[in-house]
């Protein structure tokens, strides 16, 4: 099945609702919406999300749009931190997988400063676009052996939604967050938006303004595409209803 606004269950409820189970936790903006277009192992990582987070203006328009439902964007960050305070008041235990050496390091001393009851478990798997299985096995073996409250995975998409897909029955843990970009904000080797421009539902012009060559693409390119895509949705579902 093809990935679309109408078929997408989308969080609409406060960040304290989402239960204490196991869970895989997703987000869901314009450009990871685009690649589900054509990655159907994505797509169907995404729609089979516990909890998918409207992360994006683009999305919660989309949903207003299409479904006619009102929503409030809830970022990655927002999840982070979220997870991060109710641990730390816990005293509870959390894994990041992904990234490298260096940035697992800054992250683990910001993390001891700032959430200083949490215990930080870390693992930096071989960049690469696909792992073997023993490579698989031996992430999943790290995991395990701390049975963290909460796994967060920084990858990038859709490599990391993928992984935590196909592998959630194997994994011994609480949530699991698919939430890269936060690993290169929280150990502040790229700058988050100010809060001006988060509020203003700008923080994709702020990425573009700080990374002109990695993001144009993705946002004058991808944006446009998924407008496209979304108004093309609007005019098949109004016809189904």
């Amino acid at each position: 099945m093809s990935i679309s606004i109408s078929n997408l269950v989308l969080f609409d409820r406060p960040l304290e609702e989402i239960p204490d189970a196991k869970l895989l936790i997703n987000t869901i903006n314009a450009h990871s919406f685009n690649t589900a277009k054509k990655d159907l192992i994505f797509s169907e990582a995404i729609r089979n999300s516990d909890v998918l987070l409207p992360d994006g203006v683009s999305i919660v328009f989309a949903a207003k749009l299409i479904k006619g439902v009102t929503l409030k964007k809830i970022a990655g960050a927002d999840l982070f931190f979220y997870e991060m305070n109710k641990l730390n008041q816990r005293s509870g235990t959390c894994f990041f997988l992904g990234s490298n050496e260096e940035s697992l390091l800054l992250i683990r001393d910001r993390a001891k400063r700032e959430y200083p009851n949490v215990k930080v478990f870390t693992f930096s798997p071989k960049f690469k676009p696909m792992f073997s299985e023993e490579e698989n096995d031996e992430m999943i073996a790290e995991v395990n052996k701390r049975a963290p409250d909460v796994l967060f995975i920084g990858m990038t998409a859709p490599k990391q939604e993928k992984w935590a897909y196909e592998h959630f029955d194997k994994l011994e843990v609480g949530h699991i967050c698919c939430i890269g970009a936060v690993f290169d904000f929280y150990s502040m080797r790229i700058n988050r938006a100010p809060e001006k421009f988060i509020v203003l539902g700008l923080e994709w012009l702020f990425r573009l303004i700080k990374e002109p060559r990695r993001m144009w693409h993705r946002y004058l390119v991808g944006n446009p595409k998924f407008l496209f895509s979304i108004f093309k949705e609007k005019i098949c579902y109004k016809k189904q209803v």
